[in-house]
């Protein structure tokens, strides 16, 4: 059997691996007169690979992250109060994702919020979760243009409850109906305890019934959240006031 015509036997299988790739591989095998034994094991290996880093791919696609800071440029002197310790063993570990536990990031307006939750969102990609990332006022736009009850609940699992991290960026900073607020808890509740949310905003507790007003779910859903949560408080002046005054 030719070279091209067992390439064309691993593809029919469902490899992954490029032709050229492939092509490659076994032309040096070939060369070097590589046993059985070390042709699968290799084909193995490189085939894994590919799947992983199309695996990553896809689902650095359906996070929707978006652009951002990397984590290295930072500055983390720039706050007068952040628990450094706690975010980066949140990063560095990712067992809060296992544990299904939350976080919040809370802060007023440009002290990177986003940014690190972000960043805290790439790394679950690197480790093989799935993310998905939307602001609160996208993921109401989202759900609520859905026609029908089937629709709405195939977008509300597909996309803000099945992903292994939810993050859900500037809640606070619009006001929100009771309608809102019922997707809002039904997102929590049926993540509680199995899967991670990660929220931002520039509000306490107490004044979430301010975002949601009339909502009856709101302690609910609060109480849902937190039950298992790393607060992050930050004590900060905005970046981006902080770039302005020293671009003038």
């Amino acid at each position: 059997m030719s070279i091209d015509e067992v390439i064309a036997q691993l593809r029919l299988l469902g490899f992954r691996l490029s032709i050229d790739s492939l092509r490659a591989f076994l032309e040096q095998a070939t060369r070097n007169r590589f046993s059985p034994v070390q042709i699968t094991e290799k084909l193995v290996e490189m085939e894994r690979r590919e799947r992983d880093e199309r695996n990553l791919v896809a689902r650095t696609r359906a996070a929707t992250l978006g652009k951002f800071t990397p984590l290295d440029r930072f500055d983390w002197n720039h706050p007068r109060r952040i628990d450094r310790a706690t975010y980066e063993q949140l990063h560095s570990t990712a067992e809060f994702i296992e544990r299904g536990e939350n976080v919040l990031f809370r802060g007023p307006s440009g002290v990177g919020k986003t940014t690190l939750a972000q960043n805290l969102g790439l790394a679950a990609l690197t480790r093989g979760y799935t993310v998905r990332f939307s602001t609160m006022a996208a993921l109401l736009t989202d759900l609520l243009r859905r026609e029908s009850l089937p629709a709405l609940d195939r977008c509300l699992r597909h996309r803000y409850v099945n992903p292994r991290l939810l993050i859900i960026d500037e809640i606070g900073y619009l006001p929100c109906d009771s309608r809102a607020a019922d997707l809002l808890y039904n997102i929590v509740s049926r993540r509680h305890e199995s899967r991670s949310i990660a929220i931002t905003t520039n509000l306490p507790f107490k004044q979430w019934g301010s975002v949601f007003p009339g909502a009856a779910c709101v302690a609910a859903l609060v109480d849902r959240f937190v039950q298992h949560c790393h607060v992050l408080d930050i004590d900060a002046d905005s970046w981006r006031q902080k770039s302005a005054k020293a671009s003038k």
